[in-house]
């Protein structure tokens, strides 16, 4: 009977790398910094009986404010002009105008919606910014309401000085104003934009002269320019990490002879286990076609291994968004990836998942961590 002589020649160690080239990533930083806008060219509605033509007035309005995130801000505005007012009598078949003046510093605070739902983008060129705040309206020079007043008084026959607008007011007149509304900026450059704004302003009933019994509002539209004092933002390179070595060694055998062996039962080697890491572009959660394959392969694998079960993990990226929309989204992209596989028939006691948000970067290059990593196992 012949016997077996194995030994063993030798040992080798191999190097091999486990990482593809990596060339890293430039970031953006937000920088705090100060602004100036000028609107020279505006229009006033303020509400009232008068047909619409017949209450616009001309407005301007200047502000100076500083940006101290990507997100809040803060500013002074001083808006003036002109507002206007009247009243229509249909017992004589008459209506009434009148207008004075007033200027109405106040001070918001801004949101930039752009950045809040889509994240920090200096390249961006559409930004809209959302603002509320509180000031003051001082207004003076009512003297055509007083002359409306006593034109009305004459035409229904009113003794002489009889005040038929119950909230007729002289002299200068301060009162407590709130205003909210929207900004469109539109960029030139890293300095200089386009703006177009829209607000609603509301004070108490006496504005107008009139008693109506409700809040008096004006509601202005705007266009001008903003000049951004000093940087916006920075850049930051993040270099690529030196990649992994990794040791493995080999042994090499030889047999010298070989028996005839007697059948023996084997057993089934396990599968390896398998990852495919499915990116994401910035703000979405749709698998494109590209990364389709991968999902292909994970529901290929489940299928040639019964007992196999899968893990999908969701992650945003740290450099954009903040963490209430990063974490949305990486939920949702480990959500899409896990019914895009019980539509390929995986079923749903075979899929754990979970999400990350940024707060856990598995790739040192920030685009790459908008992705969900599938691991069948």
């Amino acid at each position: 009977m012949k016997k077996t002589i194995l030994s063993c020649l030798m040992l080798l160690a191999g190097l091999s790398a486990s990482a593809q080239e990596q060339k890293g990533t430039t970031e953006y930083v937000f920088e705090p910094h100060w602004y100036i806008q000028v609107q020279p060219l505006g229009g006033q509605y303020t509400l009232g009986e008068r047909g619409f033509g017949k209450l616009l007035s001309y407005n301007v309005q200047a502000a100076v404010g500083r940006q101290f995130s990507e997100l809040w801000g803060a500013r002074l505005t001083v808006g003036a002009w002109q507002s206007k007012g009247g009243s229509k009598y249909t017992t004589v078949g008459k209506e009434y105008g009148w207008k004075w003046n007033y200027i109405a510093p106040t001070v918001d605070a801004t949101l930039n919606l752009s950045n809040l739902f889509a994240g920090f983008n200096p390249n961006r060129v559409f930004n809209l910014t959302a603002f509320a705040g509180l000031g003051a309206n001082i207004a003076w020079n009512n003297k055509e309401a007083a002359a409306a007043d006593a034109a009305i008084a004459s035409d229904l026959k009113f003794p002489a000085g009889t005040q038929m607008l119950a909230y007729l007011w002289d002299g200068t007149k301060v009162r407590l104003v709130g205003q909210f509304g929207a900004l469109a900026d539109f960029k030139i450059n890293d300095k200089w934009s386009i703006n177009l704004e829209f607000s609603a302003n509301t004070l108490n009933d006496k504005y107008n002269s009139k008693k109506a019994g409700n809040w008096d509002w004006y509601f202005n539209a705007l266009a001008g320019v903003k000049v951004n004092l000093g940087k916006t933002y920075s850049t930051r390179f993040i270099p690529a990490p030196e990649p992994e070595i990794r040791y493995v060694e080999k042994i090499v055998e030889k047999i010298v002879e070989v028996p005839a062996p007697a059948p023996a039962e084997t057993a089934e080697t396990a599968a390896e286990p398998l990852r495919r890491d499915i990116f994401f572009t910035i703000g979405k959660t749709v698998i494109r076609k590209s990364e389709q394959q991968k999902v292909n392969d994970v529901v290929a694998y489940l299928q040639a291994n019964p007992e196999a079960k899968v893990n999908v993990t969701g992650y945003a990226d740290a450099g954009t968004g903040n963490d209430r929309i990063n974490d949305r989204l990486a939920a949702a992209r480990a959500d899409v990836v896990v019914k895009a596989l019980k539509k390929a028939g995986v079923s749903a006691s075979r899929i754990s998942y979970d999400s990350k948000g940024a707060r856990v970067q598995p790739f040192a290059d920030n685009d790459s961590n908008r992705v969900s990593i599938v691991i069948a196992e």
